[in-house]
């Protein structure tokens, strides 16, 4: 009988979403959710014409699973700022680094910021038990050595659970505000290259990297070094980039600068060549004027000018009320955009902490 019911459901299940199916192709709306809606159920159909191998089609349908629930369950928090954190889950309980990453997350949760973890052990764990289940999300990853997710999150709907490490790293990264690298291994850095790396190259949004170091302990400091005597000496990187990340040296700082770079930058879009940067508080024209003299290499054409939302954002309503900046946008320049983000903040009178986040 249990055996029907499920295969009732089934059959339910599926002629609703050929329905829906259905509705998708056959609609004449121009609207860009309902295009993309038709490109998603085209693209899937396209799997067929193209026979791909049935491993192929595996880690598509995989894919796309995780995405769509992962998306799901950040999708009701999209309005509260989050701090991905990133350390080595093999850090015992009660070490100076966990007892760090605790009270890091505690004092993130005071100022408003939810966390996403690994939900594993060691800095991860901290992570989670120093900001609380109610402002944590575990991005899991499955591996048949791992123990699984600590008992803190256990049952909790905010644990996502991986197979893949692509799609675990798409959400690490796009639901992050901040990212908080503490001392790991190949994971950490991996993690933390892949950040870089897009901000570095602009696919991902402006937002602070801060690197977790004990008084007195050289790890970031001995990598940092690397970075400058090496990539950055060999011209693999521009000076700028060093901007993109930032040693701090106790909880405090770590959540103090990441709650500054929010308390007048809010967020940017890229409207065609013209980025458009909205503020949590107006600028004078004066200070616009500096702006446009401090980083007029960012300028493609143009200045730097105050506007109103632009007819492109309507799909966001709650940022309409926001002040907003718009220049054509010189790209490739992240580290100088993250000089223009602080410098923002400075003409906020915000220089080196806020009380939290927008």
């Amino acid at each position: 009988m249990a055996g029907r019911r499920r295969a009732v459901r089934t059959s339910d299940d599926d002629e609703d979403s050929a329905r829906v199916a259905r509705e998708i192709l056959t609609s004449d709306q121009k609207d860009l959710r309902s295009i993309l809606y038709r490109d998603i159920v085209l693209n899937a159909l396209k799997c067929k014409r193209d026979e791909l191998d049935i491993l192929d089609l595996k880690v598509i349908n995989r894919a796309i699973a995780e995405f769509r629930h992962a998306a799901r369950v950040f999708r009701p928090y999209r309005g509260v700022r989050k701090v991905s954190i990133f350390g080595s889950a093999r850090e015992k309980s009660g070490s100076p680094y966990y007892r760090l990453a605790t009270e890091f997350g505690r004092r993130l949760a005071e100022k408003g910021f939810m966390v996403i973890t690994g939900a594993a052990d060691g800095i991860m764990r901290a992570g989670i038990e120093g900001a609380g289940a109610k402002n944590s999300f575990g991005v899991n990853i499955l591996l048949p050595f791992e123990k699984g997710t600590p008992r803190i999150l256990r049952d909790d709907p905010k644990v996502i659970n991986f197979r893949y490490f692509f799609t675990r790293k798409v959400f690490f990264v796009m639901e992050a505000d901040a990212v908080a690298l503490f001392p790991g291994g190949f994971g950490t850095h991996d993690e933390g290259f892949e950040v870089l790396t897009l901000l570095q190259t602009g696919k991902a949004p402006p937002m602070p990297v801060v690197l977790m170091e004990l008084p007195g302990e050289r790890y970031w400091e001995t990598w940092d070094r690397f970075i400058r005597q090496e990539l950055l000496a060999r011209g693999f990187i521009s000076p700028e980039d060093l901007n993109l990340y930032r040693v701090v040296r106790s909880a405090e700082e770590g959540a103090d600068w990441i709650a500054s770079y929010y308390s007048t930058y809010h967020s940017t879009r890229q409207v065609g060549d013209r980025l458009v940067i909205r503020l949590e508080r107006e600028l004078s024209s004066d200070q616009i004027s500096q702006l446009n003299e401090r980083f007029k290499d960012l300028v493609a054409s143009g200045k730097i000018s105050a506007t109103s939302p632009l007819r492109e954002e309507e799909d966001e309503p709650n940022l309409s009320a926001k002040p907003r900046i718009v220049f054509s946008y010189n790209r490739g320049r992240a580290g100088r955009l993250n000089d223009l983000v602080h410098a923002l903040n400075e003409m906020g009178g915000v220089p080196g902490g806020a009380s939290g986040p927008a």
